[in-house]
């Protein structure tokens, strides 16, 4: 409440943006950044950079729920990030700044209920908070984390302590298994597992078992679907929605298919050879392979997006795709009235010719892929089923896809024109998917089936903490 008294104490009124974002700033001057920063006394001093980010969240609900002071909800989130930034940007001592104010978690009630406990560099990301991302001690705190040298306690795997080992000269500190935990080291080798899967895809669908066995390479195939399909669900599990995203939604549909081919093998295994069904099925289910083939080659850039030039690419995707909603909102509701509108003059023409209802499907979609079909309209209903097609060829290839390029055109312009911005906090956001999710023994996949199986299964329930961790790190 101090903040946000402070703040809105701060910024009563509209102003120009830039009176409060520019560099010393007569507004967010010294004099406020170190009210802000002591608002918490000498207890919670530690928790100032996550009230900020909580006043952050208020004042963004607030613009939208209050629409006559939009403006102003808006502006005071902005000073709530330079001030987080300039705070973060003055603290000289970063052993504090990066376990004190930024990895350390917090929470806060929210109607009468305790909230999860999350750090401030998970709740930057969450909140998109550009400014605060974009300041050095976050983007430092960001590369310890990346590298492993701010890690998991091994007695709380929720919290985050120094690497104790990072400057030792012996070779096999830094071998040790726990370093599989540094998002660096998961990330190269994701990226190599990610190659091997597609290799074995490839191999799988140039290979075509006419029988409808399964042979090594698919079954090797599989196996590392079933890998995968563990590793999104208990990190789902463990993370809840907020580890839920594009491509974690991509993936899934990835998977889907895939299972759904298994499923069809294995039907196909069922019935006897050289039958039709038999035929049928194994046919069906690599089709399904078949079908997944742009996906599987579209997920390696899940493991590319580190590297600056494909991230900045996919940010400019996903904000298309997230344009993109707009306009089908407006598709399916211009849609369906035409296609009430055709059908219904189909209905009067019932006695005289049969339904026209695929028809008319046909030619609507013809007409949004830029290809309409006029003269297939000449004898449907005259003269107003070709009035009624020429209004509805209009609207969509003139109004709407002009609509959808303006979109386009925005979102490209918004995110290149901040590009590096954008790319910070997409590898931010890369970095803390690696350690949202806490796990004492990292075991990547399709090798979390090992842990699954002959681990966790047969040890984990009955073993105690020392030799089960003894016996993780002999596995790894």
């Amino acid at each position: 409440m101090r903040i946000k008294y402070l703040v809105e104490e701060t910024v009563p009124c509209e102003l120009d943006e830039d009176q409060i974002t520019r560099p010393h700033s007569a507004i967010i001057n010294s004099n406020v950044i170190e009210l802000a920063r002591n608002a918490g006394g000498d207890e919670n001093k530690s928790c100032v950079i996550y009230c900020l980010l909580v006043c952050l969240e208020w004042f963004r609900w607030q613009s939208k729920k209050e629409l006559y002071d939009a403006d102003l909800g808006q502006l005071r989130a902005a000073a709530c990030q330079i001030l987080a930034k300039r705070i973060i940007e003055s603290t000289d001592d970063q052993d504090y700044l990066f376990q004190e104010l930024l990895v350390k978690r917090f929470s806060h009630l929210q109607n009468s209920e305790r909230t999860d406990p999350m750090s401030a560099v998970e709740r930057a990301v969450d909140l998109h908070a550009l400014d605060i991302i974009g300041s050095s001690g976050y983007q430092k705190c960001i590369k310890y984390l990346w590298n492993g040298w701010i890690i998991q306690d091994e007695l709380d795997p929720t919290q985050f302590v120094f690497y104790d080992k990072l400057t030792s000269v012996n070779y096999w500190n830094h071998v040790h298994p726990d370093r599989l935990k540094a998002p660096a080291y998961q990330n190269a080798f994701q990226m190599l597992v990610s190659f091997i899967y597609l290799a074995l895809y490839t191999a799988a669908i140039n290979t075509v078992n006419p029988d409808g066995d399964i042979d090594i390479v698919e079954g090797i195939l599989y196996v590392f679907t079933v890998g995968f399909i563990f590793d999104e669900f208990s990190k789902f599990w463990k993370v809840g929605r907020w580890y839920l995203g594009f491509w974690n939604v991509f993936n899934c549909i990835l998977y889907a298919l895939m299972t759904t081919s298994f499923v069809f093998r294995c039907v196909a295994l069922s019935e006897p050879i050289d039958t039709p069904e038999r035929t049928k099925y194994n046919v069906l289910s690599y089709n399904f392979i078949a079908f997944s083939a742009p996906m599987f080659w579209c997920r390696v850039l899940l493991y590319l997006d580190s590297f600056r030039v494909f991230g900045a690419m996919l940010v400019i995707l996903k904000q298309m795709f997230q344009e993109t909603f707009i306009f089908f909102s407006l598709l399916i509701i211009i849609m369906v009235g035409f296609l009430q509108a055709f059908i219904g003059l189909d209905n009067t023409d019932a006695e005289e010719a049969p339904p026209m209802t695929g028809f008319i499907f046909r030619t609507m979609t013809n007409a949004i892929l830029q290809s309409p079909e006029f003269d297939s309209f000449d004898k449907f209903s005259p003269p107003f089923g070709m009035i009624l097609y020429y209004i509805f060829t209009f609207v969509i290839m003139v109004l709407l896809l002009n609509i959808l390029i303006a979109l386009f055109n925005s979102a490209y312009e918004d995110i290149t024109g901040n590009a590096t911005d954008e790319f910070m906090a997409l590898f931010a956001q890369k970095t803390l998917q690696f350690v949202r999710a806490p796990d004492e023994n990292v075991f990547l996949p399709p090798f979390n089936l090992i842990e699954v199986f002959f681990l966790v299964i047969p040890f984990e329930w009955w073993m105690d903490r020392k030799r089960y961790a003894k016996l993780n790190d002999r596995v790894l």
